[in-house]
């Protein structure tokens, strides 16, 4: 297939180069001069040639076009946004002239940016789909070489609108990775690991963080039992508000164990702290205002706080953690954030609507 990446970052670069291994005709888009610059002037100059670097070996992938100009992703079939949660509403903005009808637009990860494309394109027939996460754990460790991490074993995705997955599936599972299709996008959205795990991981090692200049592992030090319930309170408080918008009641660690392994006898927690502890892990976050705070924080947080404002469900750790990271970073990560005014209260409806629409289709 014809495939666009929007994000010439860590895993817009690595699965653009995977994805050109798997012969599909991938296009690399860079959207911003924000970071990796270095990489994506190394990329135009060397053919769009990566090399990805995955348990000591190395494989060389060509990209076929490696570009900053977006209007390139009119001829793709599949359009994937692999950018922070933080400049989705902008992005969207800036690429709806260049959408068109039938095509799947796949936000990797979305935090219900579904609600910004039914905001912005509703003119247009396309199909949304969210990952909860990145289908890949990587590092560009120099312009060119990506080191991979950890992959998932399983890549949880939900579609809009939902009496499309069947369809979807057909096209999506051409892209070769292991995907499994949720009830909805606001399963995808909620159960992005990163709401609970980069929030409270990184909120409790602000000390660590500036002690060390960013020379620890989050994964490796932070989640000791005090943390642990911290973490667990706040899960709770996001099924909560998960299950008054018709989801089932599914904890972080039975999501991760989900994702991370296929062994289903597995004991959830024990598969947590072995995902945490691989000592493939890159260091950091190297600093306080990292994406760990600074986009989880207002794209997850503040959304699963605004919306069990609305739902009439307590958030006192979300909200605790929300003011917290606002004290140290000194300001309104509500503002920059995910409020239901922001998204829409009415295109929230139709989200949370479709799903309903879609259960009830499944049970018949």
């Amino acid at each position: 297939m014809k495939i666009s990446i929007l994000g010439a970052g860590n895993g817009g670069t690595a699965v653009a180069a995977e994805l050109s291994l798997k012969g599909h005709e991938v296009t690399l888009i860079k959207t911003s001069n924000a970071m990796h610059d270095e990489n994506f002037n190394h990329l135009v100059e060397n053919g769009g040639t990566v090399n990805l670097i995955e348990n000591v070996k190395t494989v060389t992938a060509k990209i076929k076009h490696v570009t900053r100009d977006i209007s390139l992703i009119n001829d793709s079939e599949v359009v994937i946004v692999y950018i922070q949660t933080n400049y989705h509403e902008d992005l969207i903005k800036r690429i709806k002239p260049y959408l068109r009808d039938g095509q799947i637009l796949l936000l990797n990860p979305g935090y219900l940016s579904t609600a910004y494309v039914l905001k912005h394109c509703s003119d247009i027939d396309i199909t949304v789909c969210e990952a909860q996460s990145s289908f890949l754990d990587c590092r560009i460790i120099e312009p060119g070489t990506i080191k991979i991490g950890f992959r998932n074993v399983r890549n949880p995705l939900g579609i809009y609108p939902a009496s499309r997955t069947k369809k979807s599936k057909e096209i999506l599972d051409q892209l070769g990775f292991p995907f499994t299709y949720l009830p909805s996008v606001i399963e995808a959205a909620l159960h992005n690991p990163n709401l609970i795990v980069h929030t409270v991981g990184a909120i409790m090692s602000i000390p660590r963080i500036e002690k060390t200049n960013g020379d620890y592992c989050m994964y490796h030090e932070v989640f000791t039992p005090s943390v642990w319930r911290i973490l667990e309170a706040l899960d709770k408080e996001k099924m909560d508000v998960m299950e008054k918008l018709g989801c089932k009641r599914v904890p972080y660690v039975e999501a991760c164990k989900f994702r991370n392994t296929l062994d289903d006898s597995r004991d959830a927690k024990e598969v947590f702290f072995w995902y945490a502890g691989m000592d493939t892990r890159a260091k950091g976050p190297v600093k306080v205002d990292s994406r760990y705070i600074s986009e989880d924080v207002p794209q997850g947080l503040v959304l699963l706080e605004t919306l069990g404002a609305r739902y009439n469900v307590p958030t006192p750790v979300c909200t605790a953690l929300i003011e917290i990271a606002i004290a140290a970073l000194g300001r309104d990560l509500r503002a920059e954030g995910r409020s239901i005014e922001r998204l829409g209260e009415d295109i929230l409806d139709r989200i949370i609507q479709d799903k309903k629409e879609h259960m009830a289709e499944s049970i018949f």
